[in-house]
């Protein structure tokens, strides 16, 4: 049974259509265009390979592909002129390939509008839209939005992160991002709230977080964007490596489902769904 409590408006606009996420969760699928992602590590990071890649991810079921140039963490210096050839590209070819909302992992408001131009949809900004044109970009192209929480900036290390209210600190910086949005001229039901789970907190702090999914929600009032794929805070509370945390994500995005989350950026596509469908059907047949 889903949790009490929850937000109360699960409505998200992306292009042209608009959708009740009350029950429906969406899938995105994560495509990483770049060499030392934590965990493909480039596996695909060739364009052909890349391509594959998203064949199998819309084969898999993804309602979202999400492409990205730069990783969140620490790593060497990618200009703009190196993130716009890995990102926008790839952008032009799924476009042309696939029926399915792309979304852009950009902090940068060139490459979001760049992407805006050939067809991304929604932009996912894990600065919390620090750059100042983001937003003014975002409302001029009308695209949905990912608010994120971080602490400090994407690719800065954060190694001892501290909160006095972790919960109240997140929802809050959430909910001014949200606002932000709107007063830039953002429709405020394109936009998602994502708590940056491992994005300048302690595992701990990421757990906390994902078992307060169900109080965020409700403090924000928009539905969740749930991205915990394989991430630290899964492998430490289980002990596993990076490559065997395939199973506590599926089980973390269940509990991320029942507790107000409906978007969900993974690696495991195929995995997720079924869970995912397995919820739905579930929660249909309690209030039918």
């Amino acid at each position: 049974m889903i949790s009490g409590g929850l937000a109360s408006n699960f409505t998200l606009r992306i292009g042209d259509r608009e959708l009740d996420l009350s029950k429906r969760a969406l899938i995105v699928g994560i495509l990483n265009r770049t060499d030392d992602s934590f965990f493909d590590k480039g596996s695909y990071f060739a364009f052909d390979d890349f391509l594959k890649k998203a064949d199998s991810l819309v084969a898999d079921g993804a309602h979202i592909l999400d492409v990205g140039g730069v990783k969140a963490g620490p790593g060497r210096e990618i200009s703009l002129e190196e993130e716009l050839e890995r990102v926008i590209p790839a952008v032009r070819a799924l476009k042309e390939r696939f029926d399915v909302v792309l979304s852009v992992d950009t902090w940068n408001s060139d490459v979001l509008e760049a992407a805006a131009i050939d067809g991304a949809l929604m932009g996912n900004d894990i600065s919390g839209f620090a750059d100042p044109r983001y937003l003014d970009v975002a409302a001029r192209y009308g695209l949905s939005l990912v608010a994120t929480h971080i602490r400090l900036a994407p690719r800065v290390a954060d190694p001892s992160p501290t909160y006095s209210d972790l919960i109240g600190e997140v929802s809050g910086f959430l909910r001014s991002r949200i606002d932000m949005a709107r007063a830039a001229g953002v429709d405020p039901l394109r936009v998602v709230a994502d708590c940056g789970l491992d994005l300048g907190k302690t595992p701990s702090h990421s757990l906390e977080l994902l078992r307060a999914s169900a109080k965020v929600a409700k403090l924000v009032d928009r539905p969740l964007y749930l991205s915990a794929s394989n991430k630290g805070f899964l492998g430490e509370l289980f002990g596993l490596p990076v490559d065997q945390r395939r199973e506590v994500t599926v089980m973390a995005t269940s509990f991320g489902y029942v507790n107000g989350a409906r978007l969900f950026r993974v690696h495991d596509v195929k995995g997720t769904r079924r869970a995912l469908h397995t919820l739905e059907r579930i929660v249909e047949a309690a209030s039918s």
